[in-house]
């Protein structure tokens, strides 16, 4: 035999295997299918494994919520007019036909000037409908800046909607859409929704393509705070955490209970691409209801404050203060006419309730605190070092407008060019520090009350790394106190930690030359 023969036998063996394979099949069904013909036997309906039925329960539960719910999701499109610059230039000439042969005659003119037309910048979200007279809940950032709204329903009737109001600082935003028949989505309580529990996602995402998208998840976590772009020190975060899969374009929809509430609106993805990859957030309805109300009512949300700059405690904190678990938050500073320091409330301090009611975590604190009224009074009660627990009093103040204010210190105050103290290295607390000069003053405009000793290194694996910052590396911090004593000089330090050992925890001030804050750390002590 050739080997062409060889060749095309090999080629075609996978096509006549195949074809013998369906013909023994075919002979092999004759018989069986002639049987079936014969008997001709209703089927019994199948026996459902054991579990099943309460998975299709499950599933019907999805299903029904699913239609309950999307009659109220909204696709929201936002648009912003971008006016571009006036341009020269072989980009600005217009077209123009010139006639064959003649292309010599128009070469080095000089290119016309042309004002281009304004370019309009989209945006999509989701959003959903809260009332009967056409409130729509969403985020901020999907409307934000836009010059105009346009809210698309399921059934795809379109309306201009206006921006009632929006809150930057909770990423929530208000709509209003003059229409009739809205079905506005059950709002349930956050507070009492659990880690474990089924959520449903529901909204656009990646814009016109998949509108009205349904997703199912857990929550995953409660009272989580994000680093987030633009956000100031007033945001309030304490995001529900979810699995369910959102994408851009779902951000203002709602996340909903298998009871058919919303608990959520989904706000943010953690994402190294941009895109879903398992951790989604939701800002908690209990927020979100109190910002709508009081955008809705008027226009805009007031708010209430202490006077001080907190966050949550940590293991050493919760030590250092004999608390037996691991709660509340630590003040590390407060505010000019802070109402908390003229309480009697000191840095350093966890706050473990207000009012009698527990503090868990900072986004706690604030939901308790931001939405009450300014002459409101709340106890605070606050656990300090070796167990003690006192009450104060705070009257809240209203939390002013934002202000950037840049306080310059005077140079020629407080910094010693003379001193002879030396940088030095401080093993219980694995630092090398040494006294603020005038340098570091004009450097990093110091006021005189910042000025303590600069740290200039942090000793790898030391008690301090990661937790004090050093140049380069977030900082410098500046040690302003240890447990309350100042300390400007590496005398003051060494007498500061004087009877102090190794696995002891102290308390430290600081200040952050970066981020230009003050803040409370506590360090277990090294060898």
């Amino acid at each position: 035999m050739s080997e062409g023969w060889l060749r095309r036998l090999r080629t075609s063996g996978v096509g006549f295997a195949f074809a013998l394979g369906l013909l023994v099949a075919g002979l092999l069904q004759l018989p069986f299918q002639s049987l079936a013909q014969q008997q001709a036997v209703p089927a019994a309906a199948p026996k459902l494994p054991a579990g099943a039925a309460s998975l299709q329960d499950l599933s019907e539960a999805f299903a029904s919520v699913a239609e309950q719910v999307k009659p109220s999701v909204v696709y929201i499109r936002s648009g912003q007019k971008a006016q571009t610059a006036r341009r020269n230039g072989p980009q600005a000439r217009p077209r123009m036909q010139v006639p064959p042969g003649m292309e010599e005659f128009f070469r080095g003119m000089p290119p016309m000037q042309q004002q281009e037309e304004p370019r309009f910048r989209e945006g999509s979200g989701s959003g959903f409908i809260v009332s009967k007279d056409g409130y729509i809940l969403t985020n901020n950032h999907v409307v934000d800046g836009s010059d105009q709204v346009t809210v698309r329903l399921l059934d795809r009737r379109e309306f201009k909607a206006k921006i009632v109001g929006t809150d930057p600082n909770t990423d929530l935003a208000v709509l209003k859409i003059d229409a009739k028949n809205l079905v506005p989505a059950p709002l349930g309580k956050s507070s009492t929704a659990r880690v474990g529990e089924w959520v449903l996602a529901v909204g656009n995402p990646l814009g016109d393509n998949l509108t009205f998208t349904v997703t199912s998840g857990i929550i995953s976590a409660k009272g989580r705070s994000l680093a987030l772009p633009g956000q100031s020190d007033r945001s309030i975060q304490d995001f529900i955490q979810t699995d369910a899969a959102i994408n851009p374009g779902n951000s203002g929809g709602p996340l909903v209970s298998v009871r058919g509430e919303v608990i959520g609106v989904n706000s943010a993805i953690a994402s190294q691409t941009g895109y879903y990859s398992g951790y989604g957030f939701a800002i908690p309805i209990d927020l979100a209801h109190r910002v709508m109300d009081q955008i809705i009512a008027g226009g805009r949300v007031n708010r209430v404050a202490m006077g001080v700059s907190v966050q949550n405690a940590t293991a050493n904190d919760a030590e250092y203060v004999g608390l037996p678990e691991i709660r509340g938050v630590l003040v590390q500073d407060f505010t000019e006419d802070s109402p908390a320091r003229k309480a009697g409330i000191e840095a350093g301090d966890i706050i473990v309730s207000i009012d009698g009611a527990p503090v868990e975590y900072v986004g706690q604190l604030q939901q308790q605190v931001a939405f009450r009224k300014a002459g409101e009074s709340v106890k605070v009660e606050v656990a300090r070092k070796g167990g003690v627990h006192k009450t104060f009093s705070v009257r809240l103040q209203e939390v002013p407008g934002a202000k950037e204010t840049a306080a310059r210190s005077d140079a020629s105050d407080g910094a010693d060019d003379s001193s002879e103290d030396a940088a030095a290295d401080i093993d219980l607390l694995g630092l090398t520090v040494q006294p603020v000069d005038r340098e570091a003053v004009e450097q990093f405009e110091l006021k005189p009350e910042q000025r303590g000793l600069i740290v200039t290194g942090v000793t790898a694996g030391g008690p301090a790394q990661g937790e004090i910052a050093e140049p380069g590396n977030g900082g410098p911090d500046i040690l302003l106190s240890v447990e309350g004593k100042p300390v400007k000089s590496v005398a003051d330090l060494k007498q500061a930690l004087k009877g102090d050992k190794s696995g002891d925890i102290v308390t430290l001030r600081l200040y952050n030359t970066q981020a230009k804050a003050h803040r409370i750390e506590r360090i277990r002590l090294g060898d």
